[in-house]
């Protein structure tokens, strides 16, 4: 059965890295599921709440080893560790957000058609101010770097609504349901391993039509 999450609203806050903000308080951690071919039994959870302007994420992972380059926004980060989120709000539209961010705060927000399993992602256009992401890391057991030996690390991001102009059913309202999911990837030994909220989706990442549902409150 795919997952249903209920989101709760706050008020807006400060991004740190860590979740140390009171606001997390009001969400749940949910567990992801390990999916595919891998063998990394990473332990991995996340909660997501939303405002007025946007939706919050945090991801809790943990991890060994940062397998990840310095990285820059924009790159594909899918080869390396990352959390990713998708959003598809409308379900008629074959529309939906991809939004992944690496261990050292690298982002690759991307908006992707889907017909009939030919998608592709394309780059947000104007973004800065209003429309652009806020992400923060933090990192437990070692240094902040590239390959570094740690004990696990935190994602916490922001993705404003309005990034999200031009498909329907934004910005949602109480009682306002999206379609959605919520994954990892972690390269520490191959084959990668991989996990996600709503798991039948198993490895097709973009398997949208088995996403979970975020009812927001």
């Amino acid at each position: 059965m795919r997952p249903v999450l209920a989101v709760r609203k706050v008020r807006d806050f400060k991004i740190t890295g860590d979740g140390k903000s009171a606001a997390w308080k009001k969400a749940r951690w949910q567990a992801l599921q390990r999916v595919g071919d891998g063998k990394l039994q990473y332990a991995t959870r996340a909660k997501v709440l939303y405002s007025g302007t946007g939706i919050y994420f945090l991801f809790n992972c943990v991890d060994t080893k940062l397998t990840c380059s310095a990285g820059k926004d924009f790159s594909d980060l899918y080869k390396e560790d990352v959390v990713e989120v998708f959003l598809w709000p409308d379900e008629s539209q074959d529309l939906y957000l991809e939004y992944e961010l690496s261990p050292l705060a690298a982002q690759l927000p991307v908006l992707v058609p889907n017909h009939k399993g030919r998608f592709f992602g394309w780059l947000p256009w104007h973004f800065s101010n209003d429309r652009l992401t806020l992400a923060k890391t933090a990192v437990t057991g070692g240094p902040k770097r590239k390959m570094a030996r740690v004990s696990g690390w935190t994602a916490e991001f922001f993705i404003p609504f309005k990034l999200l102009t031009g498909l329907g059913n934004v910005p949602p309202s109480p009682g306002t349901r999206w379609r959605a999911n919520l994954y990892r990837m972690d390269y520490d030994q191959l084959p990668r391993s991989l996990w996600a909220w709503a798991a039948e989706t198993g490895g097709a990442f973009h398997d949208f039509h088995n996403f979970g549902t975020f009812k927001f409150e």
